[in-house]
């Protein structure tokens, strides 16, 4: 399948991969001069799952710039491409990753699978004052919507608090795509996110740009 989904601005853009390929179509995607470290590379995953992630994350970055861009990772496992050139967010869910570009700010990117996991876990990251509406009759749509707003907007700040109640989104009607704002009260600036939202069959994508 490859390319899922695309969207490109002036100073950004984001796409998703579907991943259906296999390891060596994968590698086959890939220019020459990044195949062969990226075949060593990718042999200290043990798991096929995380090789195939691993993998199509570079052949969506290569798809998405045409150019061979090498992606590093800080102490806290925040990624960035080494000749700092973009900055970028990178997500991945069961058949999907997601990857995002900046020139200009930092920016994130969360993708998740549609489940009902998240009930579960429904008062690890939803504040008192939030209004979870449903989507289409189902609350499950929203919920994974706050979840995934929150892992992008925790990916975009610098030394962000892991405590996802920190963040809150502002009250807003689910569609199939659009925008939302996020009210982030982990530091004192009490900063002012938008967050773009796509909702698919199986999934939901959020991203910003930190401006």
């Amino acid at each position: 399948m490859g390319l899922f989904l695309q969207h490109k601005t002036v100073d950004m853009q984001w796409a998703v991969w579907k991943m259906e390929e296999s390891l060596d179509t994968l590698f086959s995607l890939l220019p020459d001069t990044r195949r062969v470290s990226c075949e060593q590379e990718v042999q200290r995953f043990t798991s096929d799952r995380r090789k195939l992630e691993w993998l199509s994350v570079r052949v969506l970055l290569y798809s998405m710039l045409q150019e061979d861009k090498e992606i590093g990772y800080s102490s806290e496992g925040k990624p960035h491409l080494t000749d700092n050139s973009s900055f970028i967010s990178i997500s991945h869910t069961k058949g999907y990753v997601a990857v995002i570009l900046s020139s200009v700010a930092p920016v994130g990117i969360d993708i998740e699978q549609y489940g009902q996991r998240v009930k579960r876990v429904y008062d690890r990251f939803i504040r008192s004052d939030e209004r979870v509406e449903p989507y289409q009759g189902d609350e499950t749509w929203s919920m994974l919507l706050h979840w995934s707003a929150k892992e992008t907007i925790f990916k975009s700040m610098e030394n962000a608090d892991a405590d996802l109640r920190k963040l809150c989104l502002s009250h807003f009607i689910p569609q199939s795509e659009g925008v939302f704002q996020v009210r982030e009260y982990a530091t004192e600036r009490q900063q002012l996110f938008t967050v773009g939202y796509h909702i698919c069959p199986d999934f939901v994508l959020t991203w910003t740009v930190t401006i």
